[in-house]
C-alpha cells in the first residue's frame, strides 16, 4: 500500500509540477500588484457631473439598469428594455461621436494624452475589451512617462470602459495560465483546470499520508 501512495504521489507530483509552477509564479504576481492600477484606475480623474432630471421628457416603461451619463457635456441616458437604448433628454436615440470626440473624451477625463482613435466593431477572442458592447473607440495614448497606454470609449455614452497597459496585458497572461485557459483566458469552468485541481489535491493528500507513514516507521 504505501508502494502504490509513493508511486501516485511521485508520477503525479512529476505530471503536475508545471502547472503547479504557473499557479505559484501567477498568484505571487497577483499578491504583489494592485488590482485598480492593474485596471488603470490611476489615471482617471475625478469627474462628477449633476445631473438635472427634471430635463428629461419622456418614459420608459420595463425599462432595467438604468444610467445617466455626461457626454461632452450632454445628458445621455442609458436604459436596457430588451435592449440597450441610449437616448437624449428628450427620449431620441443619440448619434454615436467621432473619433476626435473620443480622443476629446480621454484628454478630458484622464491624465492621459491621445494620439488616435480607431473604432472597433468586430470582437476578438482573447482581446484587450472582450466582455464588452461594441461599437467601441480604441484611443491609443501615452502616459507621463511615454508609455504606450489603450483607452476604450462607448461611442453612444462617452464613458470610458477600460484602460489597457503593459500591466494589465501581463496580469491577462497570468490569469490565463491560472485558470488554464490560455486563448480566451475568461472561463473558469474549463475541464483542464478541473482535472489538474483534482490531481493537485490527490497529489497533497498522498504527501500527507507518506508523510505520516515515514513518521510512524522511524
Amino acid at each position: 500500500m504505501r508502494r502504490i501512495v509513493r508511486l501516485t504521489h511521485r508520477y503525479l507530483s512529476f505530471f503536475i509540477s508545471i502547472q503547479l509552477l504557473l499557479w505559484t509564479v501567477s498568484g505571487i504576481y497577483f499578491a504583489f500588484n494592485k488590482i485598480e492600477e492593474v485596471r488603470g484606475e490611476q489615471y482617471r480623474l475625478e469627474n462628477n457631473f449633476s445631473a438635472d432630471l427634471s430635463k428629461i421628457n419622456f418614459s420608459l416603461d420595463n425599462a432595467t439598469n438604468i444610467k445617466i451619463f455626461d457626454r461632452l457635456g450632454e445628458q445621455i441616458i442609458f436604459a436596457n428594455v430588451g435592449k440597450n437604448k441610449y437616448l437624449n433628454v428628450d427620449g431620441i436615440e443619440v448619434a454615436k461621436i467621432g473619433p476626435d470626440d473620443s480622443m476629446k473624451i480621454v484628454e478630458q477625463s484622464t491624465t492621459l494624452k491621445p494620439i488616435e482613435s480607431i473604432e472597433i466593431n468586430r470582437n476578438q477572442i482573447g482581446s484587450e475589451y472582450r466582455g464588452r458592447p461594441l461599437p467601441l473607440y480604441k484611443v491609443l495614448a501615452e502616459n507621463d512617462l511615454q508609455e504606450k497606454i489603450n483607452a476604450y470609449v462607448n461611442p453612444y455614452s462617452g464613458e470610458i470602459v477600460a484602460i489597457r497597459s503593459d500591466q494589465w496585458r501581463s496580469w491577462d497572461l497570468m490569469w490565463g495560465f491560472h485558470i488554464m485557459d490560455w486563448r480566451e483566458r475568461d472561463n473558469i469552468d474549463n475541464i483542464l483546470l478541473k482535472v489538474f485541481s483534482i490531481l493537485a489535491l490527490v497529489s497533497s493528500l498522498t504527501g500527507v499520508v507518506l508523510f505520516f507513514r515515514s513518521k510512524r516507521s522511524q
